[in-house]
């Protein structure tokens, strides 16, 4: 799950609602590591609705993307690219919510990778 640190109304009730529909059909989470903005929405409505939640953070950003409790396992990698490698890994599909650069590139290099043949997982925006 690649999506926002930085909320507004109408993405947090995606994102929530999203949440609850990984719940709902029994799906874990993988997602970036946060505990702020749509990360920390989304994987508190899927740890709290029993999913495994599984965070990805690169050490730079531990101390600007984890304020508070942070819930699941949290992973902490070295960088950026180590971030997607792992993620790709571990995830069976990609989800993209709404948010900056980052998650721009993020999402686009999945796209490049399903293009490239690297893997074969879907990829939905």
């Amino acid at each position: 799950m690649f999506d926002a640190s930085k909320i507004t109304k109408v993405f947090s009730d995606a994102a929530l609602e999203l949440g609850n529909e990984l719940v709902t059909r029994k799906i874990d989470l993988v997602y970036g590591g946060g505990s702020v903005g749509l990360m920390g929405l989304i994987s508190k409505a899927v740890y709290d609705g029993g999913c495994h939640v599984l965070g990805v953070i690169p050490q730079a950003l531990v101390p600007i993307e984890i304020s508070g409790e942070s819930v699941g396992d949290v992973k902490i990698v070295a960088d950026m690219h180590e971030r997607k490698a792992e993620m790709a890994r571990e995830a069976d599909a990609f989800v993209a919510l709404p948010g900056g650069y980052g998650t721009m590139e993020e999402l686009l290099e999945m796209i490049t990778w399903a293009q490239l043949g690297i893997h074969k997982k879907p990829v939905y925006n």
